[in-house]
């Protein structure tokens, strides 16, 4: 379903604001494979950040994308998404150096071993000093959900981007690096979907639900930089107010 603009007099109505921008979470992407033996440590990583509270390094999104790259070999990763693969040749473009697994990047400009804790731990606090972002929100309208991006400085820009995922997903490997062991997964991504465009005005977007139990918004620079975030709020019975249906 092609994104419906909104009226801008919305955003200064009922229940759906973006949260605090000092409060928006740290985006730690990952990407992986089930058929890489290397990637099950980095694995186990993202879903102590996923079960983390927010503590003195702040709120960390962390997101789980498979990649294609490996389904050559003889077991097929069935949460393997091209749109992670292609995310990922992105970043090596932007960052430098091959594509890999487990590779993590974080708030989009760093990108290091996505089993190396201390130093995405380290990267997570250094991101946390950068600044606030820009803040936005994400939440239930029936069968679509509703982003609102709030105002930035003047030359602004960005992609909305939703995020669909599962948040975890237990699986018996049986062929290949990882024959035999029974992997533990965290916020696996399972659809990635640009759904507008931000140019510093505030704006408010709406979407068909993405594939996935629940969803992430992330409101990125075309230089890559996260510039904000959000989880699809929890409750069930917030709904958008008339103004903006």
């Amino acid at each position: 379903m092609r994104p419906t603009l909104l009226i801008a007099a919305a955003l200064l109505c009922g229940s759906l604001y973006p949260a605090d921008a000092a409060e928006r979470p740290v985006v730690v992407e990952l990407f992986t494979s089930q058929s890489c033996s290397s990637c099950p440590p980095a694995e186990a990583l993202i879903g102590r950040l996923a079960h983390e509270p927010a503590g003195t390094q702040g709120d960390v999104l962390p997101l789980a994308f498979h990649v294609t790259y490996w389904n050559h070999l003889n077991w097929r990763d069935r949460y393997a998404l091209p749109a992670a693969t292609a995310r990922q040749e992105a970043y090596a473009a932007r960052l430098g150096g091959p594509t890999f697994t487990p590779q993590a990047v974080i708030d989009g400009q760093v990108g290091l071993v996505g089993s190396d804790e201390a130093g995405l731990r380290a990267a997570i606090a250094r991101a946390r000093e950068t600044g606030s972002g820009i803040s936005v929100a994400l939440v239930r309208d029936g069968a679509r959900v509703v982003a609102q991006i709030g105002a930035g400085p003047g030359g602004s820009a960005g992609r909305v981007l939703l995020v669909g995922y599962d948040p975890g997903h237990t699986t018996r490997v049986l062929r290949g690096e990882n024959a035999g062991r029974t992997i533990e997964q965290a916020n696996i991504v399972r659809s990635l979907h640009e759904i507008g465009r931000w140019s510093g005005p505030a704006v408010t977007l709406a979407s068909a639900r993405p594939e996935g139990e629940t969803a992430a918004l992330l409101l990125q620079s075309d230089d890559g930089r996260i510039l904000g975030a959000a989880r699809l709020a929890a409750s069930p019975e917030e709904t958008v107010p008339e103004a903006v249906r």
